[in-house]
C-alpha cells in the first residue's frame, strides 16, 4: 500500500475516450503514433510555429475524461537538466512511500519509457489500450482543432494511464519551451525551471531573455516556481512573470540556501553533496547521485522541490531522500552500458553539455585514454561541440545515428574537426561498425564514450542490450 498524497482528487481514470480505436498490439500501436506530426524529427526552421496549440491538446484531453486532474503535479521545464530533476524527483518521491508518474522526452530505446509509473515502463499492452483511447479522441478533435502531433499524444496517453494507476502524484517534464508545450496544460503543485541556455532558437527566439519567457510561461498563479542560480537578464524575466501572475519565486542560493562540496571517498569515489534548506526544512550532506558539477544545482532544485510539497504534506524525512537519490536512474547520463571494454552514453547535444561531459569524465571516471564515438544533428552548434571534444578525446570516430532525417554527414563532422585538432579520427557509417572499431582499439583501462546526441546514445544502448541478450541466450 502507498502513502495517500494530500489534497488528491479523485481519480478519473475510468472516463474512456469517445470512439476508442482497437490496436491488435503495442507495434500497430507505435505505428499509429509514428504517423503523426513529430517535432523531434524535423528540421527546427521547417517547424511551423502555428502547431504549438494548447486548445487542440485541452480538447484531446477533455474527450478522455480530463485525467490530468487526477493527482498532484510537479511540472519541469528548463533548457538542460529537466530530465535530471525528474529522475531525481521520482526516486526520492517512490523512497518516500508515494506511488509516483513520471513523464520524460525522449527515449532511448522504447517509447514506452517515457511513461513510467516509479522505474516500469508502461506495460505494451496498456500502451495499445490506452492509445486506442487517444486515437479514438485524436479522431474526435481533429476537424476543429487539426490533428494531435507525436508528442500531443504521448502527453495524454501519460495523464490517462496516470490516472488508471491512481498514482499519488506525477512528475512531468515539458517538451520544447514552456508556455505553449502540450504538458502546459497541467494545474501543478510545484513547478521547477532548470538552467537556461541558448537552445532551439528558430522556435523559441534568439536571445535569452525570449527563452526564458517562453520556458516561463509554466508559472502559475499561486504556485511556488523553484529555479536555479540563473543568468542575470533570465531571473529578471522569471521575476517579471511571476510578479504579473501572482506566484512566489525562490531561487537556489537565494530564498533557499544551497551549498555544496565536492570530496573523495572510498565507497563511493569523487561525489558532490549538497545541503538545501528552506525555512525550517533542511536536507543535509546529500550526495549527489549523477557526476558533473552541473548535477548539485539540479539536485538542489530537486530537494527544494521535495521541501515545498512536504510543507504541503507530503513526508519526505530526510533518510527516505537519501534513498532515493542513491536509487535515481542514470538513463544516458554517463551511463555504463558495457564492462569489458568499458561503454558510457551520454546524450549531451550541446556545445556546453560536450564540455561538461568532458569535465565529468575526468573528474569521475578513470581511463588511460578515451575514444568517443559522435554522431550530431545538423542543426546544432557543431564546431563548439568539435572543439569541446577534442578537448577530451585521444581518438574520434564519426558516424551518424541510423533513421535520423536531422543526423550531420560524419565525413563533414571529420572534415571540421580535422580543421582545428590534429588527433587522430576516421569514419565509420553506422553505429554498430564504429562501436566494433572502437571495441578493437582500446585496451582494459581505455574507455568508449558514445555521445552527441540522445538518438545515438540510445542506438548504442539498444544494440548492446540486444548482445547482451544474444550472449545470455535470451529472445530478442
Amino acid at each position: 500500500m502507498t502513502k495517500k498524497s494530500p489534497g488528491r482528487q479523485k481519480p478519473v481514470g475510468d472516463v474512456e475516450a469517445k470512439k476508442p480505436r482497437v490496436f491488435s498490439s503495442c507495434g500497430a500501436a507505435e505505428k499509429w503514433l509514428d504517423g503523426r506530426a513529430n517535432i523531434e524529427r524535423v528540421r527546427p526552421h521547417r517547424v511551423d510555429p502555428g502547431v504549438f496549440k494548447l486548445d487542440r491538446v485541452r480538447a484531446l484531453l477533455k474527450a478522455m475524461g480530463n485525467p490530468e486532474a487526477s493527482a498532484p503535479v510537479v511540472h519541469i521545464a528548463g533548457s538542460k537538466g529537466k530530465g535530471s530533476v525528474c529522475e531525481m524527483l521520482a526516486s526520492c518521491l517512490g523512497a518516500c512511500g508515494y506511488t509516483c508518474g513520471v513523464f520524460t522526452s525522449p527515449h532511448l530505446v522504447d517509447v514506452r519509457e517515457r511513461i513510467r509509473v516509479g522505474s516500469t515502463p508502461i506495460p505494451p499492452a496498456a500502451f495499445a489500450r490506452l492509445m486506442g483511447e487517444v486515437a479514438g479522441a485524436s479522431a474526435s478533435v481533429e476537424s476543429r482543432h487539426g490533428e494531435p502531433t507525436y508528442f500531443e499524444c504521448l502527453t495524454a496517453l501519460a495523464m490517462r494511464y496516470f490516472a488508471e494507476q491512481a498514482v499519488d502524484v506525477s512528475v512531468g517534464e515539458g517538451g520544447l519551451g514552456g508556455r505553449l508545450d502540450s504538458t502546459n496544460v497541467v494545474s501543478p503543485a510545484v513547478c521547477g525551471i532548470t538552467e537556461i541556455q541558448l537552445e532551439h532558437t528558430a522556435i523559441l527566439g534568439d536571445t535569452l531573455e525570449e527563452i526564458a519567457a517562453e520556458k516561463a510561461g509554466i508559472i502559475k498563479p499561486g504556485v511556488p516556481c523553484l529555479t536555479v542560480p540563473q543568468d542575470g537578464a533570465v531571473l529578471s524575466v522569471f521575476e517579471r512573470v511571476a510578479g504579473e501572475v501572482g506566484a512566489p519565486l525562490f531561487v537556489l542560493g537565494r530564498e533557499i540556501d544551497f551549498t555544496r562540496r565536492f570530496e573523495s571517498a572510498h565507497a563511493m569515489g569523487p561525489h558532490t553533496r549538497v545541503c538545501v534548506t528552506t525555512g525550517d526544512l533542511a536536507y543535509e550532506h546529500l550526495a549527489v547521485p549523477f557526476e558533473g558539477e552541473h548535477q548539485a544545482a539540479n539536485c538542489g532544485l530537486a530537494l527544494g522541490i521535495l521541501q515545498q510539497l512536504a510543507g504541503a504534506g507530503f513526508k519526505c524525512r530526510e533518510c527516505d531522500v537519501a534513498e532515493g537519490l542513491a536509487s535515481a536512474s542514470k538513463n544516458g547520463r554517463l551511463e555504463q552500458v558495457w564492462a569489458r571494454p568499458r561503454v558510457i552514453i551520454d546524450g549531451a547535444h550541446t556545445g556546453e553539455s560536450i564540455r561538461r561531459l568532458i569535465n565529468a569524465i575526468g573528474a569521475h571516471i578513470r581511463c588511460d585514454s578515451m575514444v568517443v564515438i559522435f554522431g550530431c544533428a545538423a542543426d546544432k552548434d557543431v564546431d563548439t561541440m568539435l572543439e569541446q571534444i577534442g578537448r577530451g578525446a585521444d581518438k574520434v570516430i564519426f558516424t551518424r545515428a541510423s533513421g535520423n532525417p536531422r543526423a550531420s554527414d560524419p565525413y563533414e563532422l571529420q572534415r571540421r574537426f580535422e580543421e582545428v585538432h590534429g588527433k587522430m579520427s576516421q569514419v565509420e557509417p553506422n553505429l554498430r561498425d564504429a562501436i566494433n572499431t572502437a571495441a578493437r582499439a582500446v585496451q582494459r583501462d581505455d574507455l568508449i564514450c558514445v555521445t552527441g546526441s540522445f538518438v545515438l546514445a540510445g542506438e548504442a544502448k539498444g544494440l548492446l542490450e540486444a548482445k547482451k541478450r544474444e550472449m545470455a541466450g535470451a529472445p530478442g
